[in-house]
């Protein structure tokens, strides 16, 4: 079998934690730069893709293509400024390059697009397909006979598609056991229900009164829950998931998360699902965030 490179070496908690102070600003201030993008979603996955790229995946920026490496595909590609951020610190870009974002010819569009930037396994944003292509690299990885794991990333109301589901059957039916399917279950979408009673905007739980762990049980994978603003519960499960076995159950990691994480204006609102910042809310932001200086 081929090995993937070592994994990195986890730096601790409170750089972790900077990390994600840093990447949330990263986010907010470069949306609010280009005048378009996601907010809300790249904020609630922002300490999970930090433990990733800096204390989980076993990556090589200066190597983005290493055959044996681990694949890391964010299904909800409408979250990419966060993925962009997070990549960005990690050393695949300049930080410097963020502002580009969204615009004509970037390397940085509003959804991922690996035909332009290396590190990108597959473009995404149209919702649902994520899971079934990183089914696809679990398999292949089997069949090559190397160790890569496939991690999805994938958003509460994209679970809707039923492509999701028609790809965790197939998953499950292959035991793809070195597959992880993680889900930010933040528990707000910008559309498809109707406000809540006292008309604050908020829209339900797309998953109000089913039981989600139990129905990824019921395709046949094994369930983890955590708390996904908590980098030692973000770790404890990444590591009970990276010690399971090549064959047997795909694993669904159901990350606990709040919707706008960081930013006190943003924090549970659908409306900053998208939103554009104003200075006041920028100046606001690197209060709260602890960033020194006018930008990041």
């Amino acid at each position: 079998m081929t090995k993937s490179g070592p994994s990195p070496v986890r730096p601790p908690i409170d750089e972790l934690e900077r990390l994600a102070a840093e990447g949330r600003y990263h986010v907010v201030n470069t949306v609010a730069k280009s005048k378009a993008g996601h907010v809300g979603g790249p904020l609630s996955a922002m300490d999970m893709l930090v433990a990733l790229y800096f204390g989980v995946l076993r990556i090589d920026p200066a190597q983005p293509k290493l055959e044996a490496r681990d694949r890391f595909l964010l299904s909800k590609g409408h979250s990419a400024i966060g993925l962009y951020s997070v990549m960005a610190m990690r050393g695949y870009f300049p930080v410097e390059e963020l502002p580009t974002f969204d615009k004509g010819n970037s390397r940085l569009q509003g959804h991922p697009d690996p035909t332009k930037l290396p590190g990108i396994e597959m473009s995404s944003g149209s919702l649902g397909q994520g899971l079934s292509v990183g089914a696809g690299f679990a398999l292949a990885s089997r069949m090559r006979g190397n160790d890569s794991r496939s991690w999805v990333m994938l958003g509460d109301g994209e679970i809707q598609e039923g492509m999701v589901w028609e790809a965790a059957h197939t998953a499950a039916r292959y035991q793809l056991g070195h597959l992880y399917a993680i889900v930010d279950y933040n528990r707000l979408q910008q559309y498809g229900w109707t406000p809540t009673e006292d008309d604050s905007g908020d829209r339900r739980n797309p998953w109000s009164g089913f039981d989600l762990p139990q129905m990824w049980r019921s395709f046949g994978w094994d369930v983890i829950e955590f708390d996904g603003h908590n980098f030692e519960s973000i770790f404890a499960a990444f590591d009970e998931a990276m010690a399971r076995p090549q064959t047997g159950k795909p694993l669904a990691l159901i990350a606990h998360t709040t919707k706008g994480r960081g930013l006190s204006f943003a924090e549970g609102r659908h409306t900053w699902h998208t939103g554009i910042a104003n200075e006041d809310e920028l100046a606001q932001a690197r209060a709260e965030l602890g960033i020194e200086g006018t930008a990041a």
